[in-house]
This record gives C-alpha cells, sequence and structure tokens, in this order.
C-alpha cells in the first residue's frame, strides 16, 4: 500500500511538514524528492563519509575518590615522562684555507666592453664671420645740438651760522627747549566768579504754601473696632478613638517568644574555668630574625671660611660718581589758589537772567461751527428707524423628503444576483489537520522530517 504523506494529504494548502535537515551524512537512493529539484539537475559528487568521533574523554565523575581533600595530579603529571636532556653537540666550523694562485679580477664588462675610437666633436652651428668695422661716423645728436645748458648758481643756505661750542664744564649742556623758551611774566587772570557774600533779602519769610491755603480738614470717622469672642469650651469630652482603635479587635494568643539564645556558656567552655590561651600558629613557628638598624649618613660640618671675603663689585670698583644738580623746569610752578571765602551758588545765569512777566496766552483761532447745535431735547429717532420698512417674510420651502415610510402593495423582490449564481459547495476539514488524521495510521516519520501514513 502506497504511504501518504502530511504534504499530500493536505488539501488546503496551510499544512506541511517540519523539514529538519537531520540526514546531512546518509545517502538517499530515491529517485524523487518533494521539496527541492536540485538532486534532478546536478549529479552527486563521490562518496560521503561519516563525521569523525572525537576522541576527547566524556566528562565521567568519579564517586570513588575522596570527596574531603582534592588531588592535585593533573594528567600533565601522569603522562608525562621526564627525559635525559644532553647539549646539544655544537658545530665546529672548518678551518679557512685560501685558495693558491693568483685571482682575476676580471669582470664581464671588461670582457665583453670592446673600446671605440672616438673623434672630436664637430659642433654644427657656423662659424662667425670676422667683421671689420668701418670707418667712425661724426654725427651730432639733435640733443646734444638743441640743448644748452645753464649756468648754475649756488644757493645760500638760510640756516644761521651757529658754531657748536662744547660746555665747559661736566652736564652743562642745555635742550633746545631750554635755549628757546623765553620766560616770560604771568600776568594774573581776571576772575569772572560772583563774590562769595551772602545776600540777605529785606522782605519777611512768608512759610504759606498752596496746601496750607487750600487744604480742608475734613472729620475723621472713628476706627471701627470688631469686638473679641469670648472662647466657651465645648461640653462634650473629648474622643481620643480612632477607627482603627473602634473597629480593631486583637485575637487572644500568646505573646511573643524571643529566638535569641541566652548567653549562657558554651558546652565546652563549661566545663574549665582556665583562661584563654592566646597562641597563635605565627607565634609558635615564627622566629625572629635579628635585625639591625639602618645606618644614617651624618653630613660634615660646615666651617666658614677664615680670610677676608671681598664684596666689592665691578660697578662699585670702577664707578665715579658725579655730582649733577637735578634738572630745573623752565615753566614757572603755578601754586593751587584756595578761596578763604564760603562757595558761592550763584551763576551766570541766575544774575543776568530775568523772569519776563507772563502775558496772558493768545487764545486758540477758532472757525465757526456751520452745524448749529440743538438747544432742545433730543429725539431718539435714529436715520434707520425713520428710513427703515418692514416686510413680511416668507418661509423657505424645504426640499427635504417627509420620514414617513413608503409603503406598497407590491411585494418586495428579494431575489439577488449572489442567489440566483451561487452554488452551494460541500465543506470539507482538511484530514492535515488534526494530530492523527482519521481513516489512517501513523507509520514512521522520514529523516527529513517528513511524517507518513498508512490509510486504514
Amino acid at each position: 500500500m502506497k504511504r501518504i504523506c502530511i504534504c499530500e494529504m493536505c488539501n488546503c494548502g496551510r499544512h506541511r511538514c517540519t523539514h529538519e535537515p537531520t540526514a546531512l551524512y546518509v545517502k538517499e537512493n530515491t529517485g524523487e524528492c518533494m521539496l527541492t529539484e536540485y538532486t534532478e539537475k546536478f549529479p552527486v559528487y563521490g562518496r560521503v563519509y561519516n563525521p569523525p568521533q572525537t576522541q576527547k574523554p566524556k566528562p565521567e565523575l568519579d564517586h570513588g575518590r575522596d570527596k574531603g581533600r582534592m588531588d592535585g595530579t593533573t594528567t600533565f603529571k601522569t603522562d608525562f615522562i621526564p627525559h635525559e636532556v644532553k647539549q646539544r653537540p655544537k658545530r665546529q666550523p672548518a678551518e679557512y684555507k685560501p685558495k693558491p694562485g693568483k685571482i682575476d679580477l676580471g669582470t664581464t664588462y671588461k670582457q665583453d666592453f670592446n673600446p671605440y675610437e672616438l673623434q672630436p666633436f664637430v659642433p654644427v652651428k657656423s662659424r662667425e664671420k670676422a667683421y671689420t668695422a668701418p670707418p667712425k661716423l661724426e654725427t651730432i645728436p639733435t640733443y646734444k645740438d638743441d640743448f644748452r645748458q645753464w649756468e648754475l648758481c649756488k644757493q645760500e643756505l638760510t640756516k644761521p651760522k651757529h658754531k657748536y661750542q662744547p660746555p665747559s664744564s661736566k652736564f652743562g649742556g642745555t635742550t633746545t627747549f631750554q635755549d628757546d623758551f623765553v620766560p616770560r611774566s604771568v600776568a594774573p587772570q581776571q576772575s569772572f566768579k560772583p563774590p562769595s557774600v551772602a545776600k540777605f533779602s529785606d522782605v519777611p519769610f512768608d512759610g504759606v504754601t498752596s496746601n496750607q491755603l487750600a487744604f480742608v480738614a475734613h472729620p475723621v470717622e472713628p476706627r471701627f473696632v470688631k469686638p473679641q469672642e469670648v472662647y466657651k469650651p465645648s461640653s462634650q469630652p473629648l474622643q481620643d478613638l480612632t477607627t482603627n482603635r473602634l473597629d480593631f479587635q486583637g485575637q487572644p494568643g500568646e505573646l511573643a517568644q524571643s529566638c535569641k539564645p541566652r548567653p549562657n556558656k558554651s558546652s565546652s567552655l563549661a566545663a574549665s574555668d582556665s583562661p584563654f590561651e592566646s597562641n597563635t600558629e605565627n607565634k609558635d613557628n615564627f622566629k625572629e630574625w635579628p635585625v639591625s638598624l639602618p645606618k644614617f649618613h651624618q653630613p660634615d660640618k660646615y666651617v666658614g671660611p677664615t680670610e677676608h671675603m671681598d664684596l666689592s663689585t665691578t660697578t662699585a670698583a670702577h664707578y665715579v660718581r658725579h655730582q649733577v644738580q637735578p634738572f630745573s623746569r623752565a615753566k614757572p610752578h603755578k601754586p593751587p589758589r584756595r578761596a578763604s571765602a564760603p562757595f558761592q551758588n550763584l551763576t551766570t545765569m541766575r544774575e543776568d537772567f530775568q523772569p519776563w512777566a507772563a502775558q496772558a496766552r493768545q487764545p486758540l483761532i477758532k472757525q465757526s461751527e456751520g452745524i448749529h447745535k440743538a438747544s432742545g431735547k433730543i429725539e431718539d429717532l435714529t436715520t434707520f428707524r425713520a428710513h427703515y420698512t418692514i416686510h413680511e417674510l416668507k418661509p423657505n420651502i424645504s426640499f427635504k423628503p417627509s420620514k414617513q415610510p413608503m409603503r406598497s402593495s407590491v411585494p418586495m423582490e428579494d431575489s439577488t444576483m449572489y442567489r440566483t449564481t451561487f452554488t452551494p459547495k460541500r465543506i470539507s476539514v482538511c484530514p492535515a489537520s488534526f494530530q492523527s488524521p482519521p481513516g489512517y495510521e501513523f507509520e514512521e516519520s522520514d529523516d527529513r522530517g517528513h511524517k507518513y501514513f498508512r490509510k486504514l
């Protein structure tokens, strides 16, 4: 009986076998392949061997060994065989023996090269012809013929003749500012500042201001004071119970006991009351070595020089100091002037400027109004109210259909194109959708993942 796979059993096109490539090294003898056409178009190359097996030992645990202490043996210690290592013999170089006879120093260049006879180089350029100079031509250029040289007179210098006379004393030379500057007597400038004399007015001071004249004192009403309410304590007692205290009722039970052990002596120490031995392994096995103190280098003491030290410099030894007078300014010194009188706050603006008598302001020039204002009572009538004419409103005709249902005595034709052309088909369930298709028995699964069923 022919076997059927799920791929062939499916009639809806949604079910396929799980194509798992589990047989990479298995040679298939089937002629057809349901997955690809690669095997039909391309030939098979050679033989396919099984994969090589690993020689790595399996990680098995040895339960027979003692689990308390770790064995320090390794595969290197167990399999390693020490061999005697001998020194490698050195190769003795052969003795140098010079070759007998004479060395031929000839090269291939000397053997293959044939010298040629060279002739002197002949230039291609033609030789220059000897030029014989004609007799000298006596000519006069137009410049020499037309130009007449004038007699030039030497211009006298306008600079005055001053012979330099070096100063007789050291640093006695004067500057050009001292030579050219002529000191003049400074005339005192006329001060336009007003005299610092206070001016007093003969008119008595009037302390009346516009506020004092125009201010009208109004009586101030007394401030409203709100009476303080008297505290009245509540007659009801204070309820200090919360919702937790009212609603929560504790369940009866024993008190929680502490799991902390009692501070008693342990069983090992309870028997002996001897003091604790503070000896450790370090104290027992450690041996003190004699340690010598490090030697510190002591520097030599400083010994000052016994001879006298010359602290003079080349500048102090060879410098000759001259008595030079300080430079005096030719410009006279103007001492600051301080006034003993008190400061006057009067200026030329205040003294010279006199306020003019202000005249009455000229009234504005207004044109006569063309429209006179009405003196009577205003009429509450606007142009809109006067000229507006009321028209009768006509309601708009609505074209919206009425909401009344349209009823007809003719029965409705409920036949459609779908009803006339539709042919009902039988709904079939795909047998591959079941885990075990009905009417089939599972036989085996292929190494490619195909599940084959046999029909009952």
